[in-house]
């Protein structure tokens, strides 16, 4: 062959895991890979310090470094940001790993093109491989000026590669890009596909068929969002072509990340989709199919929303409801049906007095009670109301965030006529898409005295999953919002592990 090839799976693997990996799966990784045909492995970031926390291949430290390089018989890479890295960061990224990595590859985005090339400059200078990794690849026409700029990379890099960060490319686009490359550059060209639309490995054979010198894969295709080319699809391939290849190795390295596979479950859904058809960023994207409130309907309608320049796709009515003594928020916690005859004495105490349901989870069982009743519709709710609730049985109102609402607007036919959406959030700045946010706005605009809420049990146990630590952040941190600019704490008539909160028992008011 001659054209390398290149595994950046713990590099861009690590963004579903933070770039922890732990010791054992690397050295299993670096065993296999050191019997298949791979020229380089690219290992992680070179990055300076982050308020974010980032694991071991996120810093990619030197005794990391040192001991890879005694086990792997592979030329080795690391990654810089070019973004956050000056040419004076290279006296603690970059010289203190000489002799122990071969390339220095630089993420770039294309309006910083001019700067990129001067970090290049400085880091070939230093004795290193370059490899100027140009992001966006299907967005590179809408630069001005971009191609005319390309020959400044004569002598400054190794390797130009395309980098198709949104998955978004068709090979007539790679043939096409790589005539043009040709046309500027003498150095070499490389391809790095992402698999948004499928197409990451008729890109990367188009990309071979075409002279490039080095493409890109990763074991399972583990790489942000929809992931990268699957490794093993691309060996493979080139077996059928003549290359040499020790598929127990092969079978070994699938082995190691399956684990991490049936954890992440990445791979391309219609929201990476249409993000790779219409060049949308991949980090929100991989954000929103991540997040536990929203919807696969709300993704793909915020993602279309996206494409057309729509704002938002619906618009109702402000919140002016007249305003009671008392307000009870309703959470998704065991506690309101654990103590629900002792809620419902509660209400009925309370002659002015209104229900707020930060999640309908339980709304079937309260939907006898005779008090103004309010849905927040956020995320999965709407569907959940539909549920819990449905048309025949639904006499109370909803309520959104304000708009335009990020993911769009989603509200069920039967309680179209009895939406209403809040005018602004006023007592945080932090998770404005949360169910919590929108039901504890509600409750202020509602309440002329007292707010209690019950169903926000927190978790007991001492081993939590990323969606409860999610949660239990998300939480603690509206709790203190509230109590920081409204100047006193919520009250929880149910137990509840909160220490943001005050607990009071329910049954010394009934």
């Amino acid at each position: 062959m001659n054209f390398k090839i290149l595994d950046c799976t713990l590099r861009d693997g690590g963004y579903y895991t933070d770039w922890d990996f732990n010791d054992a799966l690397v050295s299993q990784y670096l065993t296999a890979m050191n019997k298949l045909p791979v020229d380089y492995l690219e290992l992680g970031y070179r990055n300076n310090p982050s308020a974010e926390y980032l694991g071991k291949f996120g810093y990619t430290p030197k005794h990391i470094l040192e001991k890879i390089r005694q086990f792997s018989n592979k030329k080795l890479a690391v990654m810089l940001n070019e973004k956050s890295t000056t040419i004076a960061d290279l006296q603690t990224l970059v010289v203190p790993i000489k002799g122990l990595v071969d390339m220095i590859r630089i993420a770039v985005d294309p309006k910083n093109f001019d700067r990129a090339v001067e970090l290049a400059g400085a880091i070939r200078k230093e004795g290193f491989e370059v490899s100027f990794n140009m992001m966006y690849m299907s967005k590179w026409k809408t630069y001005d000026g971009l191609f005319d700029k390309l020959p400044k990379l004569n002598g400054s890099v190794d390797i130009l590669v395309m980098v198709d960060s949104f998955g978004g490319i068709f090979p007539d686009d790679v043939k096409e890009t790589i005539n043009s490359l040709r046309d500027r550059v003498s150095c070499k060209i490389g391809f790095h596909g992402h698999n948004n639309l499928q197409m990451s490995l008729i890109n990367t054979i188009t990309a071979i068929n075409n002279g490039v010198d080095s493409v890109d894969g990763t074991i399972l295709g583990m790489g942000r969002g929809a992931g990268n080319l699957n490794m093993e699809m691309l060996l493979t391939y080139l077996n059928k072509e003549g290359l040499k290849l020790d598929f127990g190795a092969l079978s070994d390295a699938i082995t190691t990340f399956s684990p991490l596979y049936e954890k992440y479950r990445w791979g391309t859904q219609l929201p990476y989709m249409i993000s790779g058809a219409n060049s949308l960023p991949q980090k929100e994207v991989m954000a929103l199919v991540q997040n536990r409130a929203y919807s696969f309907e709300s993704i793909v309608r915020g993602l279309s929303n996206r494409k057309d320049n729509v704002e938002d796709n619906a618009k109702f009515p402000i919140f002016d409801e007249p305003m009671v003594d008392d307000v009870l928020i309703i959470g998704g916690g065991q506690s309101p049906v654990d103590h629900i005859d002792s809620i419902r004495i509660f209400i009925s105490q309370h002659k002015s007095i209104a229900l707020v349901f930060a999640t309908a989870r339980h709304a079937s069982q309260y939907h006898d009670i005779i008090a103004p009743k309010y849905f927040c519709l956020i995320g999965r709710e709407a569907k959940r109301l539909t549920s819990q609730v449905g048309h025949h049985i639904f006499k109370d109102k909803c309520v959104l965030p304000p708009y335009p609402r990020k993911l769009g607007t989603e509200v069920p036919s039967f309680a179209k006529h009895k939406t209403y959406e809040l005018s602004a959030i006023t007592f945080t700045e932090n998770y404005l898409d949360s169910c919590t946010t929108l039901a504890i706005q509600t409750a202020l605009t509602l309440a002329k005295k007292n707010i209690y809420i019950v169903g926000y049990d927190g978790y007991s146990s001492s081993v939590l999953s990323e969606k409860e630590i999610s949660l239990t952040n998300e939480n603690m941190t509206l709790f203190r919002d509230f109590h920081k600019n409204i100047g006193k704490e919520l009250v929880s008539l149910t137990p509840s592990l909160y220490p943001e909160i005050q607990v009071r028992s329910i049954y010394q008011y009934i």
